[in-house]
C-alpha cells in the first residue's frame, strides 16, 4: 500500500517544463528508472493536451502490452463469473483488444458511437468538481500509464486498465452511461464542498464499487471491482448492505485496501430508481438533511 493513503502519485511540473511523477517508495516501479521516465513522459502528454485536441498517442512498449494482455485474459474469465449481465453486454459491444493496450482516442471514438461518451487525458489526480462535472458533458478523465510489469495484478493507483477495462466497458452501456451523466450534473448543481463529497461518495459505492443481486447471487457492476484481479474474487465475502443513499454518502472508506463495506442494489432498475433519482434531484439542502439523518 502507498504511504499516506496516496491514491494518485503527485505530478509536479517545474519552471522549465520538466514533469515528475512522485512515486511512493512502496510503489512497484519506484526503483525502476525506465518506468519512472515513462511515467513522466506520459504525464507530460496529458499536461500538454489542449481542449478539443485528440487524446495524445502513447507509444506503448512490448512489455506494457504484455501486462495488458495478461490482465485482460485473467479478467475475462472473472467477468463471466462475477459481472452483471449489463456490463457483459456492454463489454461485448465495446470489443476492446485483448492483445494490446488500445489508444485512449481509439476507445473514445468507439464509446462516442455507442453512448456519446469520450475520454480526456489525465496526468494524475483531477479535482473533484472538475472530474465529476465533466461527466455531465459525457467526458471521463483517464490516465494512460499502465502498472509496473513486476506486479501485473496489482496497482496502488488507477491506471489505464482500471480506466478502460473497468470504466470504459461500463460506459459502453447506455443505462450506466446515463448514471455517470446524472452524477456529473449533481456535482455541478451542488455548491458546498460537503455536498460535493457526498455526491462523490455515492459514486464510489455505486459506479466504482457497486454490487447488485442478479440470478440469485450478488454480482459486481462497479469499475473498481471489475478491473481488480484480486478484489473481484473477494467482494462477495464483504459486509454487504442494502442500497442506502444516506449511508453511502456518509460512510468513510480506505482507498488503499479492499472495500469491506459494499451496498447492494436489488436490480439495475432499483439502482436507477434510487441512485439515479438522487443524482437527478439532489441539492445542498436535501444532501444536508440526508447527512443529518445518517448521524442521528
Amino acid at each position: 500500500m502507498m504511504e499516506e493513503a496516496q491514491y494518485f502519485a503527485p505530478v509536479i511540473q517545474d519552471e522549465h517544463g520538466e514533469v515528475t511523477v512522485e512515486l511512493a517508495k512502496s510503489h512497484p516501479g519506484f526503483a525502476d528508472p525506465v518506468y519512472r521516465s515513462r511515467r513522466n513522459a506520459i504525464a507530460r502528454l496529458a499536461l500538454e493536451h489542449r481542449s478539443g485536441d485528440p487524446v495524445p498517442v502513447v507509444e506503448y512498449t512490448a512489455e506494457e502490452h504484455e501486462v495488458w494482455r495478461l490482465v485482460s485474459r485473467e479478467l475475462q474469465a472473472k467477468h463471466r463469473r462475477y459481472a452483471v449481465r449489463e456490463f457483459l453486454e456492454a463489454k461485448e459491444r465495446l470489443a476492446l483488444p485483448q492483445d494490446r493496450i488500445p489508444q485512449l482516442q481509439e476507445v473514445s471514438d468507439r464509446l462516442g458511437e455507442l453512448t456519446g461518451f469520450g475520454y480526456l487525458p489525465a496526468a494524475g489526480l483531477v479535482p473533484l468538481r472538475e472530474f465529476y462535472g465533466s461527466l455531465a458533458d459525457s467526458l471521463f478523465h483517464s490516465t494512460q500509464y499502465i502498472r509496473h510489469h513486476s506486479a501485473p495484478f496489482y496497482t496502488p493507483e488507477p491506471d489505464v486498465i482500471h480506466e478502460v477495462i473497468g470504466h470504459g466497458n461500463t460506459l459502453a452501456s447506455d443505462r450506466f452511461a446515463e448514471l455517470y451523466r446524472l452524477a456529473g450534473r449533481a456535482a455541478r448543481r451542488v455548491e458546498s464542498q460537503e455536498a460535493l463529497e457526498f455526491v462523490s461518495k455515492v459514486f464510489w459505492f455505486t459506479l466504482e464499487f457497486g454490487v447488485m443481486t442478479e440470478g440469485g447471487e450478488v454480482k459486481a457492476y462497479g469499475a473498481g471491482i471489475l478491473s481488480s484481479y484480486g478484489e473481484i474474487e473477494e467482494f462477495q465475502k464483504m459486509n454487504i448492505r442494502p442500497l442506502d443513499i444516506a449511508a453511502m454518502g456518509t460512510t468513510g472508506y480506505d482507498i488503499t485496501k479492499y472495500q469491506d463495506v459494499l451496498f447492494c442494489a436489488e436490480s439495475l432498475d432499483h439502482l436507477e430508481d434510487v441512485v439515479g433519482t438522487f443524482w437527478a434531484d439532489c441539492d445542498d439542502d436535501s444532501i444536508a438533511a440526508l447527512a443529518a439523518s445518517a448521524g442521528s
